[in-house]
């Protein structure tokens, strides 16, 4: 679970601490498998990803993507193949830890979202 002083800790650590503390990355990231001509993941990109760099989820895990076609890179190991765009994969020390498949609209998303975090032992603090 994601306290209050681990989420103040993320938030320093974007606000720009010392180099040698950024090093080592966030312990997750959320992954969008994408690809060219995928309406709903254009429907995202206008509904939600202006806001979502900018949200207590991005804190704990910032937005990654890979297209579709690509090979899954070498630093992450998913549950199963990706079939359907978008899908959004919630990663933690490189490994899946759940995924939302397509999109269902901004009301659904963060409310499946969030059940990620939690599934993951974390806890969005807005």
């Amino acid at each position: 679970m994601i306290t209050l002083r681990t989420a103040l800790g993320a938030m320093m650590l974007l606000a720009g601490t010392p180099a040698a503390a950024q090093d080592t990355g966030p312990a997750m990231e959320l992954v969008m498998v994408e690809q060219a001509g995928c309406q709903w993941c254009a429907r995202w990109n206008a509904e939600i990803g202006p806001i979502y760099p900018k949200t207590p989820e991005a804190a704990l895990a910032p937005l990654r993507r890979i297209d579709l076609r690509d090979p899954v890179p070498d630093d992450l190991t998913l549950a199963r193949p990706v079939v359907f765009t978008p899908t959004f994969v919630l990663i933690a020390a490189g490994t899946e830890v759940n995924r939302i498949e397509g999109y269902p609209g901004p009301d659904f998303f963060w409310g499946l979202l969030d059940s990620m975090f939690a599934d993951a032992g974390s806890e969005v603090i807005n």
